[in-house]
């Protein structure tokens, strides 16, 4: 299935949850946080300002992106898990 984002929207793969701490506990599966980083697999064409005209969007195909913890639509294609977000929800690209 193909998801093209509409508008100022990226479609982020989320990265896969820490299994343990920094000291060496396993977590369970309902203890992990779920992610705020991941990579971007698609972005819309940007966002439609009032002359008519696309603005740019800032964020690329394959950038890998932190976004805020409670941003975005979750979404599960093929057994993998996406979130659907607006550019102004992306808080940093990780270079």
């Amino acid at each position: 299935m193909a998801v093209k984002p509409l508008d100022d929207r990226v479609l982020v793969k989320q990265s896969e949850a820490e299994e343990r701490t920094a000291g060496g506990i396993v977590l369970p599966d309902t203890a992990k946080e779920k992610p705020q980083r991941g990579k971007v697999v698609a972005a819309g064409p940007g966002k439609l300002l009032d002359s008519g005209k696309r603005g740019a969007m800032s964020i690329k195909k394959g950038d890998d992106v932190y976004y805020g913890k409670y941003a975005g639509t979750e979404i599960k294609i093929d057994g993998e898990q996406y979130v659907i977000l607006r550019e102004s929800d992306v808080l940093a690209v990780i270079e």
